[in-house]
């Protein structure tokens, strides 16, 4: 099983379980509350959205992640197309951190692999 399908399935438990914000409002509350462990962006967001929550994750502390689509993050989590979620259980955002980050280094392997 690839690794973005693993981070996929895990994003859907943690909406079942609802430990997933959503939302660009809603997660930088949750940011600023320090309720939140992880927050992930989609690669498609705009550069006023990635801008906004890269310094707010970044005072505050806060792990973000950019991944995926805003569709298939949505999708993942049972909804309509999403932007950014943010996790608030350390257990679903300490194993989600691991599968990105090591979905990120196997991507970073790819492009110094590739000749």
């Amino acid at each position: 099983m690839t690794d973005s399908k693993k981070i996929y399935q895990l994003l859907g438990m943690a909406a079942r379980a609802r430990k997933i914000v959503t939302g660009e409002d809603l997660v930088v509350r949750e940011v600023r509350a320090g309720n939140a462990a992880l927050v992930i962006l989609s690669e498609d967001a705009s550069a006023n959205t990635k801008k906004k929550l890269t310094d707010k994750c970044n005072t505050y502390n806060v792990e973000k992640h950019d991944f995926g689509s805003r569709e298939d993050l949505g999708h993942a989590i049972g909804k309509e197309a999403r932007v950014v979620l943010a996790l608030t259980d350390t257990g679903f955002a300490k194993k989600l951190s691991e599968l990105l980050n090591d979905y990120n280094r196997g991507w970073a392997n790819d492009e110094n692999t590739s000749t």
